[in-house]
C-alpha cells in the first residue's frame, strides 16, 4: 500500500468489556474528524480504488472482535485484511458491574486502531 494519511487513536468500553464496541469506537475515532476531499485526485481512481489498512491493538482477555463491525465504519474503499495485535490495548477493572447495561463482570477495554489510507 502506498500511504497517503495515517490515523491513530483509541477509545475504550468501560462497561461490559466489549472489544468490538471499543475497536469501532477507536476506528471512528480515528477517521470522524479528518476531511480530505483530494484523495479523489491521490488515489488513482478515486475513493472506490482506496486502501485502508486496518491494525488494532486489543487486550487479550477482551475476547473476540466482530471484523464485519469494525470494516462497517468505513463507507468506502478497498479494506485489507485486518490485523489483530495481540496482546495490545489495555484492560483494568472498572470497580463496577452495572447489568442493566449488560455487564458481566467488571473488565473495562482499550483498543488502540492505527488507520493508514492509500492505493
Amino acid at each position: 500500500i502506498t500511504s497517503s494519511l495515517h490515523r491513530c487513536d483509541q477509545h475504550g468500553d468501560r462497561q461490559g468489556g466489549g472489544a468490538t464496541k471499543a475497536a469501532v469506537r477507536a476506528c471512528r475515532n480515528a477517521i470522524e474528524f479528518n476531511s480530505i476531499p483530494c484523495i479523489q485526485d491521490l488515489v488513482p481512481g478515486g475513493r472506490p480504488n482506496m486502501k485502508i489498512s486496518i491494525r488494532l491493538g486489543v487486550p487479550a482477555e477482551a475476547g473476540q472482535v466482530d471484523l464485519g463491525a469494525v470494516c462497517a465504519v468505513f463507507p468506502y474503499g478497498m479494506i485489507l485484511p485486518i490485523q489483530l495485535v495481540q496482546p495490545g490495548g489495555l484492560s483494568f477493572q472498572s470497580g463496577r458491574v452495572v447489568e442493566a447495561l449488560g455487564d458481566k463482570e467488571d473488565l473495562a477495554v482499550i483498543v488502540v486502531a492505527v488507520i493508514t489510507v492509500g492505493y
